[in-house]
């Protein structure tokens, strides 16, 4: 029998729960759920660039268990982006601890006005 599996810290839900290909209908399209926890890992060790040892601790989790938790949510969105699937992020179980995030999309610089 497995063990059950421990309540992880969340820092934010998402913004947005469906992100999908631009121009086809959801309806049209195969879909691929992420977990919100694998979703918080993936903004821990790729957005804010933390290593899995603090990236665990912030979950409330084992660096070992994270490393699985984001291994498997790097796979999922991975085939989301080669297939051109849906990515629908819900479920797991997590408690949400709300902190202060930057203001969302500092990836890239804006676009130049056309002229």
């Amino acid at each position: 029998m497995a063990r059950p599996t421990i309540c992880r810290k969340v820092g934010s839900t998402p913004k947005g729960n469906y992100f999908k290909p631009q121009g086809i209908p959801l309806k049209q399209l195969k879909e691929i759920v992420i977990s919100i926890d694998e979703f918080e890992a993936i903004r821990l060790a790729d957005y804010e660039g933390l290593y899995q040892d603090d990236a665990a601790v912030r979950m409330n989790i084992s660096r070992q268990t994270f490393g699985r938790i984001v291994n498997i949510a790097r796979q999922k969105v991975a085939c989301a982006l080669v297939n051109g699937c849906a990515l629908k992020i819900e479920g797991g179980n997590v408690s949400i601890e709300s902190t202060t995030d930057g203001p969302p999309c500092q990836c890239e610089k804006p676009a130049p006005e056309p002229v």
